[in-house]
């Protein structure tokens, strides 16, 4: 890859669409004074990134909302035939934001300028934080090419606060045993950052922001507390959930909470899978150039110079 050339796929671009949203007549959700309402119901878009189609829920809009994240991609589920090409994003840089990436099924191949090159699987969560600039490649995993398999999981920017933006970028693979679980007779949830009833994750922030794995059963009612002043959304992945007002939301979709309550009220009719996030917004302006997020043009501009200076890296190296 020409150094002046960027992944199309990785730029911040496009809009989620609202969706109309249905109103059960039986509903199975009861009502707590406390519950947050909901600001908007969107539903996500297929794109590609590389050759990887993703759907995408939103990308540098509904700031918010959904700060500190600023994107929001699912890939896959795609089949993935044993000995075929891998799935793959070529070398592209990243600056002023955290890419994470977290695997629900199948194996990925992670490889950067900071001289990490790694197999990542189910239950990983990756945090590649690019910091004043680094570049990185992404594929389906050495497993999947051997085996075959499905190639499943959600890749998830988290926004860097503006006193962070120029750190030096780190990359961390975070493994099973730096998260918690819970598990009911109702209910099964993964805390891959933050903290929820007594489960917490191990895995340090530079803000406040949580990211729960859950699956619940059938007829199962889920409370989930968040602190009223942070921002909080819902992603499915796979089911029905009934949220506040007697809504249905479907697979794909993402329910956007407003602030000034604590609790998220969920009722799984059937089995339901999805992700709850969300965290202290930034209150920060924000200015993107694909892959690049930074304050203020200014900076931008530095974050364009610096890749073409090779500051971040060689893409031909890490494209090997």
């Amino acid at each position: 890859m020409k150094r002046r050339q960027f992944i199309k796929g990785s730029a911040i671009l496009g809009l989620g669409i609202v969706q109309g949203c249905q109103v059960t007549p039986n509903s199975g959700m009861y009502q707590d004074q406390t519950k947050r309402k909901i600001h908007r119901i969107l539903s996500a878009d297929g794109v590609d990134v590389g050759t990887l189609p993703v759907m995408r829920a939103f990308a540098g809009n509904h700031l918010d909302h959904v700060s500190p994240y600023v994107l929001f991609d699912e890939f896959g589920p795609v089949n993935v035939n044993a000995g075929s090409d891998p799935l793959r994003v070529d070398a592209h840089p990243h600056a002023g934001v955290t890419p994470t990436t977290y695997f629900l099924e199948g194996t990925g191949h992670h490889k950067d300028s900071l001289n990490y090159d790694f197999q990542i699987g189910k239950g990983d969560f990756m945090m590649f934080s690019s910091g004043r600039g680094a570049i990185h490649m992404e594929e389906s995993g050495l497993q999947l090419y051997d085996e075959g398999g499905i190639y499943h999981g959600f890749q998830i920017w988290l926004n860097t606060p503006s006193k962070f933006k120029f750190d030096a970028p780190t990359t961390m693979v975070h493994r099973l045993e730096h998260m918690d679980t819970i598990e009911t007779k109702d209910y099964w949830i993964k805390v891959v950052l933050g903290e929820l009833f007594e489960a917490k994750s191990k895995i340090e922030l530079l803000s406040p922001a949580f990211y729960y794995h859950v699956k619940m059963k059938k007829d199962a009612r889920l409370d989930i507390p968040t602190n009223p002043e942070h921002n909080a959304f819902v992603y499915l992945i796979n089911g029905e959930l009934e949220v506040e007002g007697a809504k249905v939301v479907k697979k794909n979709q993402v329910v956007l909470y407003q602030r000034g309550e604590s609790l998220i009220n969920l009722y799984s009719k059937g089995e339901a899978e999805f992700l709850v996030l969300g965290g202290q917004p930034l209150d920060e302006k924000v200015y993107s150039y694909g892959p690049f997020v930074m304050n203020n043009e200014e900076q931008i501009r530095q974050c364009m110079k610096n890749y073409q200076a090779g500051l971040m890296g060689n893409p031909e190296l890490v494209n090997r």
